[in-house]
């Protein structure tokens, strides 16, 4: 158990049988009164932030989440396939579960798996990925000032803005929390 006076940044805590992630917290001390926690605290199933106040002796049970490596296999209509490298055990996912945390992932690449009390919530694929452009116009060049984008189609089949130099069988360097291209491999 822990004490909303002990609560630190990214420490995972049940709340009212939600798992929530602490974003910021803050000890208040006002000049009358007793003392209370400001926090922001992130829903890790959904995604929501809200924010709440606590009293520094109020206690919630730590909640541990797990981060499981998988090989990402295959999907087959609606489900997603996944393997644990070390004992072959295979899961199947909806794509409710996934979201779009594979729009960067090739089948047979590396994932993590997050979850809580042997409920996996979320995928998490790796920060960065190298993929191979599939589809792409040829830049023109002139009438740009600053650096300029075009849309590319890479292996996977998801859209990336690249800029004007990058062409067909370029291999690109993407980061995949914001979708972003670093640079050519």
């Amino acid at each position: 158990m822990i004490s909303a006076g002990d609560f630190k940044n990214g420490l995972t805590v049940e709340i009212d049988g939600n798992v929530f992630q602490i974003v910021d917290f803050q000890h208040v001390k006002p000049g009358k009164g007793a003392a209370f926690v400001r926090t922001k605290l992130k829903n890790i199933k959904s995604g929501g932030v809200v924010e709440k106040t606590f009293r520094p002796t109020e206690k919630f049970p730590q909640a541990h989440i797990e981060r499981t490596d998988m090989q990402y296999l295959y999907t087959d209509g609606d489900l997603y396939y996944f393997m644990d490298v070390e004992s072959f055990d295979q899961i199947a996912l909806n794509e409710e579960a996934i979201g779009d945390s594979l729009k960067f992932v090739r089948e047979n690449d590396m994932v993590k798996m997050i979850s809580h009390n042997g409920d996996i919530f979320a995928v998490e694929p790796p920060l960065f990925v190298e993929l191979e452009v599939t589809e792409c116009e040829p830049g023109e060049k002139g009438n740009t000032a600053t650096g300029a984008t075009k849309p590319c189609t890479v292996e996977t089949g998801a859209v990336v803005y690249v800029p004007l130099f990058v062409n067909l069988g370029d291999k690109l360097k993407i980061d995949t929390r914001t979708g972003e291209y670093l640079s050519r491999v």
